[in-house]
């Protein structure tokens, strides 16, 4: 299996983790990350407004969230023109546990197919539709609602192919128009379990998250809010 580790070369903070994860993780490689703000960099995707879409997405486009999802288009793009039959992406603020990352993989060797894109999230907070495999208490699971970040995902050629045709336009962030599968046409995985785990704030912090005032997190809460409660009126289903 190969793997692919979106990092920024600028960003020296995370650069010890990236190369990290690239001593762990088989079949790495560094994917150089997108800088959303330089339109020479985001050639071939057309960002919209929120209303591309339904449910509408309440929020404008910020240029790190655009960074990212060209970025993730990139890694999928990759697998499609080398013809593998899926790949690890992941993120550069990821740390695993490998140990319990072997036996992830080896659920996907046992029951993944290149149609697939199976999410290993470091938050377990989504409920199976389906549950397709276990390992004691680590769960290969069709979720009902699919949860958001991309820190750490094993994607199929059929999945990569059919992402990038279907974002050719985009209106939201990548994790979540890939909730939207009633969209993209993609149905998305998860395991459970994985040990994987978010270390943002101990390399620098977050490249997307941008401070609100006070005034405006209320506000943005409750779209927030209405948003993911018209998402989960379109749950996956086995």
């Amino acid at each position: 299996m190969q793997s692919l580790i979106i990092h920024m070369s600028s960003s020296t903070a995370r650069r010890a983790n990236a190369e990290r994860l690239r001593d762990t993780l088989p079949g790495a490689e560094l994917i150089e990350a997108v800088n959303g703000r330089d339109p020479q960099r985001v050639p071939d995707v057309e960002p919209q407004d929120g209303t591309l879409h339904r449910p509408h997405y309440p929020f404008a486009l910020r240029p790190a969230e655009i960074g990212v999802f060209e970025s993730h288009r990139r890694c999928w793009r990759r697998i499609v023109e080398s013809g593998w039959e899926y790949a690890i992406i992941t993120e550069d603020d990821l740390r695993v546990d490998p140990d319990r990352l072997d036996r992830a993989l080896t659920l996907i060797r046992a029951h993944g197919t290149p149609e697939m894109y199976i999410r290993l999230p470091v938050k377990q907070r989504e409920t199976p539709a389906d549950t397709l495999a276990t390992d004691g208490d680590m769960a290969l699971i069709l979720p009902r609602v699919i949860g958001l970040q991309c820190i750490c995902q094993v994607v199929g050629r059929g999945a990569a192919a059919r992402l990038l045709a279907a974002t050719d336009r985009i209106d939201r962030p990548v994790d979540t128009l890939l909730q939207m599968h009633w969209i993209t046409g993609q149905p998305v995985h998860a395991i459970l379990g994985t040990g994987n785990a978010e270390i943002a704030g101990q390399i620098g912090g977050s490249t997307i998250q941008t401070k609100t005032r006070a005034s405006g997190k209320l506000a943005r809460e409750v779209k927030r809010a209405i948003y993911r409660t018209q998402v989960a009126l379109h749950p996956q289903r086995p």
